[in-house]
């Protein structure tokens, strides 16, 4: 039970979504807001110029129709892990250009420590157990898939 004055915690997982529109980091932050953390940790991933030293045009991302449900356990898995006030996830899939969003998460904690070390455990777990794939497309001609 509750302690007198205390209100019991929102569902801590917020947002998660595999989209083909544009992210936004204004979403994602809103999407984890809440009055008793003291701590949020956001991290973007975004599509770079380069990879393993070849210059990179364009790259498209695909997932499988799994993807979203793989999401959603890796999330409750750092909930229960952490003290997660509450936690939101978007990747976009389709075709993206340098410079694009390509991932935003972010996770709102007590303190600031743990936020750091959910928001990063759940970036690593949604990159190693989510199947996303990127296509890239480098500006040799060469092409390559990634996590395939």
């Amino acid at each position: 039970m509750d302690h007198p004055g205390e209100q019991a915690a929102a569902e801590p997982i917020r947002l998660l979504a595999i989209r083909d529109t544009p992210l936004s980091l204004d979403e994602v932050f809103k999407a984890v807001g809440d009055d008793a953390a003291g701590g949020t940790a956001l991290f973007v991933g975004t599509v770079r110029d380069h990879d393993g030293g070849a210059d990179v045009d364009e790259l498209g991302y695909s997932s499988h129709p799994s993807a979203e449900a793989e999401l959603r356990r890796v999330a409750e898995k750092v909930v229960a892990e952490f003290p997660v006030r509450a936690l939101a996830a978007v990747h976009r899939v389709g075709d993206l250009s340098v410079g694009d969003l390509a991932v935003v998460v972010a996770v709102s904690c007590p303190h600031r420590a743990e936020a750091f070390a959910a928001c990063r455990k759940l970036i690593d777990d949604l990159k190693h157990e989510v199947p996303i794939w990127k296509h890239q497309r480098f500006s040799d001609g060469q092409e390559e898939w990634v996590g395939a």
